[in-house]
């Protein structure tokens, strides 16, 4: 049976250049898919831009620039950021592509040949800032404008001709695919701000405009401008080729195992989403999971509010595994988070310098010192050592299912656990005075090495350029990182040198040390 895992993030809106918000997506994402890969699935990872609509337009008119010339200096500054970030994806799809045009337009046509698009007039509040349309009972007054109350994004009213989608229709058949499908959305607490909505009655979409002309012409009426969530939504599957159901890719890779999202997009994805896809007879993704907000102060970052915080600033300060790792450990998956430049220096100082750093220097070491740099073969494990080695062995499917479950916060404490244990079984069996029983010593040495190994493997998604590093004290390359492996203990004999490494993290000095 074949492993299959499609994950995806946003596809990120080009109007100004990446901040935060988009790093965490993407470095999330990056951790699904390379934990999936060393545990043998075949990944595909989709990232992207999302380059239509008025919001575009008046950025590029206020640049003096064409619209697609725009787009191409800011898409390159997030295909830049995928390799700054280190990334696996497999493809970066750009909504002003031919080959998502065409699918967009062919995803139009089967909603029209199913009965689900209709020609009338909107009137109503709209959000150039979110793309979005809002009724009277979600706009509030400020300053003397009208803005949404969820996303404080001020609206302009629109009176247009436009085509609508029946969402309406797909009220019911999508509380059902709700109740029966309990995993689409994720955490509960967005699942049930989406039911609740459904319930609450849904309301005909308008999906297209007549008042700008930067977009995907309706396919038989070149007035209308297809609206910009359809048109990005569908990137999903344009992709995987759409419409050629077919292809390789399409057939392999959908229903898409998960699309992470930032929960301000989550309606678009959990309700509008399905219902298009429903409605043209193709299944819908496996799981919409709805991550928190990267913070400035109390606030979401954005370009209207100045509170933007650059990755790369922070990278170039101090190094893409320590920023991945920040994100992954201190923000809670699901909830909102908040970056401290202390709280990154501490984690750099005592999870990553002290902890994980401190004992791949303090065993190779050792064994460079007391074994010649060999890895013991003459060992006899005690109940001590097959306690904590067996301990990976006894949970990789709990840590399976917990990753499939989108848990990260389990993986995080589980390897953190398993460093602070390390440490204090190398200290605790004190190695340095076994020197008159060598198969003691070998053993406590050969122990401690495999326990390195294996938490490096699963290191190796959270900060892969680090991991590689620790592993090339066993001659382990990219290409040998294994899942499986961990609930080997006699992997190590199989190796005969130890490499010795430099430092892996340098402290961060503080103004009180």
């Amino acid at each position: 049976m074949h492993k299959n895992f499609y994950i995806t993030t946003p596809i990120y809106y080009p109007s100004a250049r990446p901040h935060m918000g988009h790093a965490y997506s993407s470095i999330i994402a990056d951790f699904f898919a390379r934990f999936k890969r060393i545990d043998g699935f075949k990944v595909n990872f989709l990232t992207g831009t999302d380059e239509h609509g008025l919001k575009i337009q008046r950025a590029a008119e206020q640049k003096g620039l064409d619209p697609l010339k725009f787009c191409d200096e800011i898409s390159q500054t997030f295909r830049d950021l995928s390799k700054t970030l280190n990334l696996t994806n497999n493809d970066f799809i750009r909504t002003t592509e031919l080959r998502h045009i065409n699918s967009v337009q062919y995803l139009w046509n089967e909603l029209e040949k199913s009965n689900d698009i209709y020609l009338s007039k909107y009137s109503g509040w709209y959000s150039i800032s979110d793309e979005a349309f809002y009724s009277d009972d979600e706009v509030e007054n400020f300053d003397g404008k009208k803005r949404s109350i969820n996303s404080k994004s001020f609206v302009e009213w629109v009176d247009e001709e436009s085509y609508f989608f029946r969402l309406s229709k797909w009220e019911k058949p999508l509380l059902k695919y709700y109740a029966d499908n309990p995993d689409f959305i994720s955490p509960p607490s967005r699942k049930n701000e989406v039911i609740s909505f459904v319930k609450g009655g849904l309301k005909d979409l308008s999906i297209s405009r007549k008042s700008f002309t930067w977009g995907i012409k309706v396919p038989k009426d070149k007035d209308h401008i297809i609206y910009v969530w359809l048109d990005a939504l569908t990137n999903y599957i344009s992709a995987l080729n759409y419409p050629d159901l077919n292809d390789s890719l399409f057939k392999n890779f959908w229903p898409a195992s998960i699309h992470l999202i930032g929960k301000d997009i989550l309606r678009f994805h959990a309700i509008y989403w399905p219902a298009f896809l429903l409605a043209a007879k193709i299944p819908p993704p496996k799981k919409i999971y709805g991550h928190g907000w990267i913070l400035s102060g109390e606030e979401k970052m954005s370009k209207s509010k100045g509170n933007i915080l650059d990755p790369i600033e922070i990278i170039d300060k101090y190094g893409i595994d320590p920023l991945r790792y920040y994100l992954i450990k201190e923000v809670s998956f699901g909830n909102d988070g908040n970056i401290s430049q202390e709280r990154l220096e501490d984690c750099i100082n005592s999870d990553l310098a002290n902890n994980f750093g401190n004992l791949c220097q303090r065993v190779t070491t050792f064994t460079l010192n007391n074994c010649n740099g060999t890895i013991p073969k003459e060992i006899k494990f005690e109940k001590d050592d097959l306690k904590i080695l067996n301990k990976f062995k006894d949970n990789l499917n709990i840590i399976r299912q917990k990753i499939d479950n989108q848990d990260i916060n389990f993986y995080i404490d589980y390897i953190v656990n398993s460093l602070f244990e390390a440490n204090k079984y190398f200290n605790d069996q004190e190695p340095w005075k076994k020197k008159d029983d060598l198969v003691r010593l070998n053993t406590i040495v050969y122990a401690t090495l495999e326990i390195v190994r294996k938490i490096s493997i699963l290191l190796y998604p959270i900060i892969p350029e680090s991991s590689l590093k620790a592993l090339k004290i066993f001659q382990l390359q990219e290409k040998d990182v294994n899942l499986s492996s961990i609930v080997n203990n006699d992997f190590l004999l199989k190796v005969d040198k130890i490499n010795k490494i430099d430092i892996l993290f340098q402290k961060i000095k503080k103004n009180n040390d």
